[in-house]
């Protein structure tokens, strides 16, 4: 039965383009991600995420910084890589989905105004490759082969 699961999980018919859309969606998720959890490129960090979380009522703030931060920066490197390309792109997905509600909604459509237009992008593109998977040049491929 786990086999079977981990399996349809890890199994993909989708070819290259799975590849042409992992990468650069995880790439951005997993910058976003650091931002959140180490402060790189001009973040603010753990300690900062769970303070402006915490304004929003989004508490504990410190929790909730590790949760969003931890399924950008590591869902983000699995799809990269196609390693258990559904369940992180289903993280990454729901993690956008929050975002859109909690933040971006109530500044309409565009990102210039603060808008959900690039989470909801991100969190469309995450669903494409929950429902398609790794496809061809994935580790979940040589993974399901090995376990085949």
């Amino acid at each position: 039965m786990k086999s079977s699961l981990l399996n349809t999980i890890l199994t993909s018919k989708a070819g290259a383009a799975a590849l042409v859309l992992r990468v650069p969606v995880g790439l951005i998720l997993a910058a976003h991600g650091a931002q959140k959890l180490f402060g790189w490129f001009g973040g603010n960090g753990l300690a900062g995420t769970a303070q402006w979380l915490s304004s929003m009522g989004m508490e504990p703030g410190y929790l909730m910084a590790i949760l969003a931060g931890g399924a950008e920066f590591f869902g983000g490197l699995a799809m990269v890589l196609g390693l258990l390309t559904r369940p992180a792109a289903l993280a990454a997905a729901f993690t956008m989905l929050v975002a859109i509600f909690s933040v971006h909604i109530s500044n309409g459509l565009f990102a210039d105004n603060g808008g959900y237009e690039y989470a909801l992008t991100l969190m469309v593109a995450s669903l494409a490759l929950a429902i398609q998977g790794g496809g061809s040049f994935s580790m979940d491929k040589v993974l399901s082969e090995k376990l085949g």
